[in-house]
């Protein structure tokens, strides 16, 4: 995979939605101090990852994916970071019982810092200034100052994203992801007339840890139920960022993304010769692609080869992001695409990023009926196809925020302005991101059922 590689060559390749530095010797004195700092991540790490991924594949595990849009240096927080991981458990904890399988835990944080835009200026009272790419790249203030691209910036990312490593790794193993715990902070969340289905399948898995404790197996006895695996991904936009982080795995002799334990190579940056897919396909760890209604089947199969030429399970995760209504005419193309180069994928579904709209109060939103819509879609199609659903990707944080329209406490455009925190794109809040795993949960039960009846 990495024969003739070297983590540099991508600055001999086109690039896009990358800023360009005013000050090239700030810029170089940067990277040079990047590349002496530690790996955020580990190559184990990312390996063990792979093979986690590996299972989902083949049916035999799930994928949970999510975090923030773009993470904030001002919004930075050990509450922050615990309310999110939090949630991301119970999320887990639904989708386990539903899927009965492994669930695989992977936020977006610790390095989600960068985001692509649609422009590369914006007008605000008739001053024109550069879009906001994310707090590693500029400032989210609309003043000239602000807005310039300052390489220092990516000195501050990588310390609050160690920071968040640590204090997430603490979480995973110091006894806060004890299942009976995650589970107990679940039982309240749909006190709603229309919630009864939620509080059923609550119901059950209070039933099936009541067996397991009185069976003699609870936390005191299994590890397992004290302690979870938790991974970071991020969008490697900022290839300065990531090349200066990659390092070379002592076991392997293979160069590792030191970034995070997954990346991924968004809708805008998948050009089959650009520059973020010439340095995601000499890296070791697992890679996700964003699939979007203009990825063509001919594009999607010179990327896989490109990224996985081996077809290693467990490499590639294909993130489909269509929008609620275009499922149907996408997935199954894609589908039979990777079908006809026999390739070994993971299939996600990102239900946030194509059913973005601006509502009337004038704030960018996402109604959250659209999202359940394009998940179900989703789960419909792999259905038709006979192909396994692998793992969703959704955008969300464990603050009480309305960003995102509907859900059970029902937020409207008028609600917006409540609590509209983010710095780029409306989140799921906590409540919606956990009904939406209850719906999940059901897709995935419901898939089991119909693999037992079949094999009858």
């Amino acid at each position: 995979m990495t024969k003739g590689w070297s983590k540099s060559d991508w600055r001999a390749k086109p690039r896009v939605q990358m800023p360009d530095y005013p000050d090239a010797g700030a810029l170089q004195a940067v990277e040079a101090q990047l590349a002496k700092y530690p790996p955020l991540v580990f190559a184990g790490e990312a390996r063990k990852l792979k093979r986690q991924l590996a299972l989902a594949a083949e049916g035999k595990a799930f994928l949970l994916q999510g975090g923030d849009c773009a993470e904030s240096f001002a919004e930075f927080s050990a509450d922050n970071i615990r309310d999110t991981f939090r949630v991301m458990l119970q999320m887990a904890v639904v989708l386990t019982y539903g899927a009965k399988v492994p669930v695989i835990k992977v936020g977006r944080m610790a390095g989600q810092f960068a985001k692509p835009r649609s422009a590369g200026t914006e007008v605000i009272g008739g001053v024109e200034l550069p879009s906001y790419r994310g707090d590693i790249i500029n400032g989210f203030d609309f003043t000239p100052a602000a807005r310039m691209p300052d390489a220092g910036r990516m000195l501050q990312a990588y310390t609050q994203a160690a920071a968040s490593l640590n204090l997430l790794r603490a979480f995973s193993t110091g006894g806060f992801a004890d299942i009976h715990r995650v589970h107990s902070w679940t039982l309240g969340f749909a006190e709603h007339d229309k919630a009864e289905r939620y509080r059923e399948l609550s119901n059950r898995i209070s039933d099936a840890l009541d067996f397991m404790s009185a069976a003699g197996v609870d936390s005191d006895t299994t590890h397992h139920l004290s302690m979870v695996d938790f991974y970071t991904s991020h969008e490697a936009l900022l290839l300065e960022y990531e090349e200066a982080l990659c390092r070379i795995d002592s076991i392997t002799g293979l160069p590792v993304a030191g970034s995070g334990h997954m990346i991924w190579i968004g809708d805008r940056t998948r050009q089959p010769d650009g520059a973020h897919v010439e340095f995601c396909r000499g890296v070791q760890n697992p890679i996700g692609l964003k699939c979007g209604p203009t990825t063509t089947a001919e594009d999607l199969k010179i990327l896989m080869a490109k990224l996985n030429p081996a077809n290693e399970a467990g490499r590639l995760t294909l993130i489909a992001r269509f929008g609620a209504g275009k499922v149907g005419e996408n997935l199954p193309r894609l589908i039979k695409a990777v079908r006809e180069e026999g390739a070994s994928v993971v299939w996600s579904c990102d239900p946030m990023h194509g059913n973005t709209i601006k509502a009337a109060s004038g704030y960018k939103t996402r109604p959250f009926d659209s999202v359940l819509r394009e998940v179900r879609e989703f789960f419909g199609v792999h259905k038709a196809e006979g192909t396994i659903p692998g793992g969703v990707h959704f955008e969300m944080t464990g603050q009480d925020v309305t960003e995102c329209t509907g859900g059970l406490r029902a937020v409207k455009d008028e609600d917006l302005s409540d609590r509209y925190h983010t710095a780029c794109d409306p989140r799921l809040n906590a409540s919606q991101a956990l009904e939406l795993a209850f719906l999940v949960a059901e897709e995935l039960s419901a898939l089991r059922s119909e693999g037992k009846r079949m094999a009858l």
